[in-house]
């Protein structure tokens, strides 16, 4: 082993100032006389021991005790007594922008009973501790939360909650993890940041509040206080807690909401439920039943027995419904029950329902007939609710699902099964219209009582139950009966069809021959014209005839008497041939003209008829024996004077002719009787 140096005392003089040094330089950083806070930060003083003693009373030392002292040190080099402080570095406390500070105070008066936060009426700065306390702040969480900005606060005696951090002086960890729960809590009601409410969304916050004085027997909801802006505890939205309980404000749910914009609410002292704002559709009112206000006077009459109706802000039903719009209304307050004020259907039908819903649990009225038949019959009803009225139907129902189902429903299927009792399933059917307007007009009455009415009764087609086809095998021989009734009128429209066309082809028959039938009648009236023409000239020469043998017979009668009989049979004879003569041209005319007339009739007529042919054969027949006999219509031989066989057969013509005219022109044309011849002895 090495031998060890030797140390002179030089040496070791200077390793003692040396040591010397070094401990003074630690006793002079343990002793605290010279101490440097940076600009950003501050210190809090914990004073180890004085003079006066420790704190007798609280935690922060007031009149200079040991302890926590309540002023704090800022930026910069401070001097102190050696060995007497101690010092404790924290930051700043910043709340950024757009959140909230929670303060909880370690010092101060003790919460009486009834109270959940510490009161900041006068104590209301937590950056001087003193005047906190000495103005009687008390312990434990605030009311009053720190809006954005950055603060020197002394957190021996105050503990900062913010959505970062905790900002305290820690003293145990029990402490530490109290102070983080608390935080935790507060995050989960969102109390970090303000309340905001945007319009788009159509919310608005039910406020509950957590502090105060307990509501008066009987109410569930605190009233509005100090709401207005004028009043000088106007607590703006509940966003100061002091006012609001200094208005005489009440903890738990409050009448008054928040609408939109943005609030700052310690969510300690009010916490807020985001609920819809109620809707009031066009075609329905909102009839509003209350649970709060004062008790109000019935107004709906002593004659009305079914509820009782309020004024506005009363207990109970409003007598003026909400009309259409959008309202900030405190569901907890009361509820909103919606009616249509449009016509809305009830339907009858289990598998169909309106558009309101409030027929979802009818179906089919279930009918026995007359004749034991048991249908079901579907069927609408239209009813109408007049605005107005709507309080008096909620007063009465409650609401108008429940007066379809346990009023209406029963009503309306009674009456529909006594009808059904008075008529078999064949009239149910085919009476069906007299009976939907029979319906209507005897139960509009009845819905009347009830405050609604009545527009309209639609009743479907009665049908088979299921499992039931009896009804249906009466509608099929329904539907055969009128199969056979639409085959008679078929067969009928048919008849007629074809006579129409059995007209129609005759009138176009006609029309095709009216060119021919134009010249028949022409040549009808141009032969009738001619034969009357030939028969005025006929009796002319009649006539003419006459006047020569009245004169010839008096000739001969004046030239002897000798001769008269001569003379007479020669009149005679001549007379008869010209009676004859005209006869036959006269009777031959007067064929003809009849012939074609009728001829042409005839044809008009039918084509061909009995009459037109037989005198078409007779016509012929008179032709062809004239024709065949070869009669001379003018008589070849004249009668002379001296007679003979031959003249007396000629005088039978002329006999006939006169006849003829005699029998044409009347009686007193006929020539005067020549008196027979004397016979001389």
């Amino acid at each position: 082993m090495e031998a060890l140096q030797y140390v002179g005392p030089m040496e070791w003089m200077a390793i003692e100032i040396a040591v010397l040094a070094i401990v003074l330089a630690i006793l002079f950083r343990w002793s605290g006389v010279v101490r440097y806070i940076p600009n950003d930060r501050l210190g809090i003083l914990e004073k180890l021991w004085s003079f006066r003693g420790s704190v007798s009373n609280g935690f922060i030392a007031l009149n200079r005790e040991a302890g926590y002292q309540p002023e704090v040190v800022r930026g910069g080099l401070h001097f102190f007594m050696p060995f007497q402080y101690s010092m404790h570095r924290a930051n700043l406390v910043t709340i950024p922008q757009g959140q909230i500070g929670y303060v909880f105070a370690r010092d101060g008066k003790s919460l009486p009973p009834t109270q959940t936060l510490a009161s900041n009426t006068d104590a209301d700065d937590f950056q001087d501790v003193r005047g906190f306390l000495e103005k009687g702040g008390q312990k434990g969480p605030q009311r009053k939360i720190l809006r954005e900005g950055t603060y020197a606060i002394n957190l021996a005696q105050f503990i900062v909650l913010t959505a970062q951090s905790i900002y305290s002086v820690n003293l145990s960890s029990s402490e530490q993890s109290l102070f983080s729960n608390m935080s935790s809590m507060i995050s989960e009601r969102g109390g970090f940041e303000p309340v905001v409410i945007h319009n788009a969304d159509d919310m608005i916050g039910i406020v509950t509040i957590h502090d105060g004085p307990a509501l008066p027997d009987g109410e569930i909801i605190a009233p509005t206080v100090a709401n207005d802006p004028n009043d000088p505890n106007f607590h703006n939205n509940f966003q100061d807690p002091e006012k609001f309980l200094n208005a005489g404000g009440y903890r738990g749910r409050q009448l008054q909401v928040l609408a939109d914009g943005s609030y700052f609410l310690n969510r300690i002292f009010a916490t807020i439920e985001l609920v819809e704002k109620t809707i009031i559709d066009v075609g329905t009112v909102g009839v509003v039943v209350s649970y709060n206000g004062r008790h109000g006077t019935d107004i709906s009459g002593q004659a009305y027995r079914h509820g009782e109706l309020v004024e506005i802000g009363a207990r109970g039903v409003w007598s003026t419904p909400l009309l259409p719009g959008k309202y900030a209304f405190n569901t907890y307050a009361g509820k909103i029950i919606t009616v249509p004020t449009t016509n809305f259907v009830l339907k009858w039908t289990k598998e169909q329902f309106g558009e309101h819903r409030l027929d979802e649990n009818l179906s089919e009225v279930s009918l026995i007939t007359k004749d034991a038949f048991e249908p079901v019959l579907p069927l609408s009803v239209v009813v109408h609710i007049d605005y107005m009225k709507a309080p008096l139907v909620v007063q009465r129902f409650g609401d108008i699902k429940r007066l379809v189902e346990q009023t209406l429903d029963p009503m309306v299927s009674a009456y529909f099964k006594n009808i059904a009792q008075t008529k078999t399933l064949i009239q149910l059917l085919q009476e069906r219209s007299d009976i939907q307007r029979k319906s209507g007009e005897e139960m509009r009455e009845k819905f009347n009582t009830y405050s609604l009415e009545l527009q309209e009764v639609l009743i479907g087609t009665p049908r088979a139950a299921n499992g039931q086809n009896s009804i249906e095998q009466i509608l099929i021989q329904l539907r055969e009966r009128q199969i056979a009734v639409e085959k008679v009128e078929t067969y009928k429209l048919q008849e007629k069809a074809a006579i129409q066309e059995r007209t129609l082809r005759e009138k176009e028959a006609l029309a095709e021959q009216q060119a021919k039938i134009t010249t028949s009648a022409l040549t009808i009236e141009i032969s009738e014209n001619e034969g009357k023409a030939q028969l005025a000239r006929t009796r002319q020469e009649a006539e003419t005839i006459q006047v020569t043998a009245k004169a010839e017979a008096e000739k001969v009668r004046l030239g002897g008497q000798g001769e008269a009989d001569m003379i007479k049979a020669i009149a005679l004879a001549d007379a008869e041939r010209i009676k004859a003569t005209g006869f036959a041209e006269a009777e031959k005319v007067r064929a003809l003209g009849l012939a074609e007339a009728e001829a042409t009739e005839k044809k008009v007529a039918a084509f061909g008829g009995p009459d037109y042919q037989l005198n078409s054969q007779v016509l012929m027949r008179f032709a062809e024996a004239i024709e065949n006999g070869r009669i001379p219509l003018v008589p070849q031989i004249q009668i002379g004077a001296t007679g003979g066989e031959k003249g007396a057969a000629n005088g039978l013509v002329e006999m006939m002719l006169s006849m003829l005219v005699a029998d044409r022109v009347g009686p007193q044309s006929l020539p005067e009787e020549i008196p027979a011849p004397v016979e001389e002895e």
